[in-house]
């Protein structure tokens, strides 16, 4: 099974309730390459979890992914949809999906179809209908899928065995291996699709980029070779085992087993636990939003701007947890938290507005501005905060 999924936390902690982090101000510039303009003051957020006990089939969520009002949860055992904050339904290999465990996730627009990553073939839901995709009955490249992308009419899979392109439109399908394009592994973990461009992030191959119009592939490596750390700084890509890969405007995010890697087209940037805030070096899962990239670890997930970082995590006690806040002058602010995101390990985030959802090994957290909380809420978050009533 993907190394991701092998890599969890031995223990899961109950579903939580709300929970708690602080808005503070932010500076100017933090380090590790040229920063773009930044973006708005960090959010402050109560999070909502949802487990077992609000209709999970299980509480390890690999996968996320909001359309509208609805979000669509990939789990261990099977694909749940989640509507007015509780599970509506649960669909299984029963139903159509060609295995149990959900990997990937993603939304076709315009079109409305759900595309779905497992651990045994790709599904396609359109329609309330579930289409099943494997090696066997169609161009997939392998039938573990690790990532989805959807451009248009083309569907991505990243696969064990290389990057598959299904155009549903004409109803092709086309395979990128080391055969073919630049890759040095066939072992592809994420992709994303983006400006005409497709980004996948390769095992042991850094990452790899197509050009859809003119079909030239070129690539980013870590420039030091050195497999065990980042020997020099802001050289380039952090490092070949690259896991998760985003991209928002000029700014390509690239998650690695080693830390994360910033990239705008002319200068790079790195960051990991030795020389910055980051809530853990190996990076599961990372999505962009504007200037901004959400970061998912084994040990909790963090928010940079290029300038603040913010971070979430759970302590030893599953009852406590802790809320951290890096300013651009480096110094840290370590809060408690009345609760936390469900757990550590984070495999997934989408948004939807100014809400974001993770993807844990202990369920869903959900996360909303604490500006549009209830009064009564509003009375915990300064209770937590030790302000005056």
């Amino acid at each position: 099974m993907n190394d991701h999924l092998a890599q969890q936390d031995s223990w899961i902690t109950r579903a939580a309730g709300w929970a708690l982090a602080f808005a503070l101000g932010t500076g100017a510039v933090a380090s590790g390459g040229a920063p773009p303009e930044r973006g708005g003051e960090p959010p402050e957020i109560v999070w909502q979890t949802l487990g077992v006990a609000q209709g999970l089939p299980t509480e390890k969520v690999f996968s996320i992914v909001t359309d509208g009002d609805r979000v669509w949860a990939g789990t261990e055992k099977g694909l749940a949809l989640v509507e007015e904050g509780k599970v509506s339904r649960v669909y299984g290999v029963a139903d159509g999906l060609p295995y149990p465990v959900i990997t990937a996730l993603a939304m076709s627009r315009p079109g409305g179809d759900l595309w779905i990553g497992t651990m045994g073939g790709l599904a396609r839901f359109s329609g309330g209908r579930i289409d099943a995709y494997t090696q066997l009955s169609s161009g997939l490249a392998n039938d573990v899928v690790y990532g989805v992308a959807c451009d248009g009419p083309v569907v991505w899979a990243a696969t064990a065995a290389g990057l598959s392109r299904f155009d549903t439109r004409k109803g092709t399908w086309d395979i990128f291996d080391t055969s073919n394009s630049l890759m040095h592994e066939p072992w592809c973990y994420g992709v994303t699709a983006a400006q005409g461009q497709v980004y996948v992030a390769v095992w042991g191959g850094g990452v790899v980029i197509r050009d859809e119009k003119t079909g030239r592939f070129r690539e980013h490596r870590d420039p030091d070779g050195e497999p065990e750390i980042d020997l020099f700084r802001n050289d380039g890509l952090m490092h070949d085992v690259t896991s998760t890969i985003s991209v928002s405007g000029r700014l390509m995010w690239a998650g690695t087993y080693f830390g994360l890697s910033r990239y705008d087209g002319r200068r790079w940037g790195s960051w990991n636990q030795d020389d910055s805030p980051i809530a853990g070096n190996f990076v599961i899962f990372i999505k962009a939003l504007g200037d901004a990239v959400w970061i998912g670890t084994d040990r909790g997930v963090s928010r940079f701007d290029s300038v603040t970082w913010q971070t979430w995590r759970r302590l030893e006690d599953p009852t406590k947890n802790e809320y951290r806040f890096t300013g651009a002058d480096g110094k840290t602010a370590v809060m408690p938290a009345a609760t936390g995101p469900a757990h550590n390990t984070v495999y997934g985030i989408d948004f939807a507005g100014d809400e974001v959802w993770l993807a844990t090994a202990a369920g869903l957290s959900h996360g909303v501005p604490a500006t549009r909380q209830s009064h009564a809420e509003s009375r915990v978050i300064k209770q937590a905060r030790g302000e005056r009533q």
